[in-house]
């Protein structure tokens, strides 16, 4: 019975290690939101577990001379050296948009990524997580 509680202790103390994130990354969009065309400059705290994540992150959107600030929220499930699929909501403004997203690795920390959803869809890198 002892070797159980120690085994359970170590694991116990372990998974807050775990949980923790693979860390910052940041991200180049180009896309249509907020009914215009433009380029999305953001970042983000990915926190991991098991192949799920949730990406908190903010950022700027550049469009026709403008420049409006953007959040984020999303959770995803990543594949194994493939594809990382889920869904996120993005808030600008008064809008608040869900999304669906993928993203494909082209090098160790960098991904080709898209995001599509109900009046905002966008494609380009990130760098990092």
């Amino acid at each position: 019975m002892k070797p159980f509680l120690l085994a359970a202790a170590v694991l116990a103390t372990c998974l807050p290690v775990a949980a923790h994130a693979e860390g910052l990354g940041a991200e180049v969009n180009y896309g249509r939101a907020d009914g215009h065309w433009g380029t999305e400059v953001g970042a983000g705290y990915r926190l991991g577990l098991a192949g799920f994540s949730l990406t908190p992150g903010a950022g700027v959107y550049l469009a026709d001379g403008d420049a409006k600030l953007y959040g984020r929220i999303e959770a995803a499930y990543s594949i194994p050296l493939s594809a990382t699929i889920g869904a996120g909501v993005r808030f600008s403004g008064d809008d608040t948009r869900p999304y669906a997203t993928i993203a494909l690795p082209l090098l160790p920390k960098l991904r080709a990524k898209a995001n599509a959803g109900p009046g905002y869809y966008a494609a380009g890198l990130t760098l990092g997580y």
